[in-house]
């Protein structure tokens, strides 16, 4: 099970929401931010961008990234939270806009959904006459905000970030070893009440801002932090390896303090860990990919290289892959 990543690409909205913003709009301070976050901006979508235009504009860089044309594409998955609408799937605005006519879903595993993405693409490729999968993670985040809450609004931004998957040729790249889970149990600890069947839309839902994102910050924290360990901790010893044979660690960008600490109780190195946490907030199921793209094409990772990609969300979700670098 190791489908190489041939290509990625990636889409920010241009606005930016810095600390500064924020202080004029909430009890909050710059200092406050970076402390508890390690965050310093986000991006946000302006009024012409979507879940959908976003995730295209990433996932035709991608295509165009893998020399590859759409027609050539046979399995599109959007990993999102923040879908373009509640039917159809946001992957059939998406594959419209990209030209492809291939099967597709959309995947809801919050800010763990690209590795389940990744996991089931590679998994679908090499179980079945298919040869590439795009697999994207997009989310507008600030679209289900209430900006008014300073526990939340400081957090999250918007963006999109895509892979595609091809066959490895034989060689040793790609997906080596994986790990998937969830508590169920945690389910009232990060999530958006309203807009489903427990709790249909209503004027009332409406009104008592049940449509926004809650969340219990310390709990999070506290649940994150072991699930992360413990799911990457699981994914390296499938993949018969180390700490210390990890080049690079790519975590879910959701807090520094997070990041920090389970990359320490990992036992990996800050030297050996990929952030850009700071300059786009928490991004959820873009978060990986764009952290992952980004150092891509810094040249920071390169052929050979072995990563390890954590992510957790609500649900509480968590997932993990050990991935070898390189294009065959």
């Amino acid at each position: 099970m190791n489908a190489a990543i041939t290509g990625w690409g990636t889409a920010v909205p241009e606005g930016r929401l810095t600390n500064a913003d924020l202080e004029r709009r909430v009890e909050t301070s710059d200092a406050w931010i970076i402390e508890r976050t390690g965050i310093r901006e986000r991006r946000i979508a302006g009024p012409g961008e979507t879940t959908a235009s976003l995730a295209v504009a990433a996932g035709a860089e991608a295509i165009k990234h893998a020399a590859l044309t759409p027609d050539e594409i046979d399995l599109l998955i959007v990993a999102t939270m923040t879908p373009e609408q509640p039917l159809p799937h946001t992957g059939a605005f998406v594959g419209d806009g990209l030209g492809l006519t291939c099967g597709s879903f959309d995947l809801g595993a919050g800010c763990a959904g690209f590795v389940y993405a990744l996991v089931t693409a590679s998994s679908l490729l090499t179980t079945s006459s298919f040869d590439h999968a795009l697999v994207i993670g997009a989310e507008t985040l600030s679209r289900v905000i209430d900006p008014t809450d300073r526990s939340t609004s400081v957090l999250f931004g918007d963006a999109a970030a895509a892979v595609v998957l091809g066959p490895n040729d034989g060689e040793s790249f790609g997906l080596q070893a994986f790990d998937l889970g969830c508590d169920g149990s945690a389910t009232g600890i990060l999530g958006i009440p309203g807009g489903g069947s427990r709790l249909p839309t209503s004027p009332q839902t409406a009104a008592e801002g049940a449509h926004f994102v809650t969340m219990d910050g310390r709990q999070v924290f506290r649940r994150a932090v072991r699930a992360v360990v413990d799911s990457a901790t699981i994914t390296l010893e499938r993949a018969g390896a180390s700490p210390s044979d990890v080049d690079w660690f790519v975590p879910h960008q959701a807090n520094a303090r997070i990041i920090d600490a389970a990359a320490q109780r990992i036992g990996i190195p800050p030297e050996r860990t990929v952030v850009n946490v700071d300059r786009y907030g928490n991004t959820s199921a873009a978060s990986i990919p764009l952290a992952l793209a980004e150092a891509a094409d810094a040249g920071r990772i390169r052929t050979g290289d072995r990563l390890l990609l954590s992510g957790f969300g609500a649900g509480l979700t968590w997932a993990s892959a050990f991935v070898t670098w390189g294009r065959p």
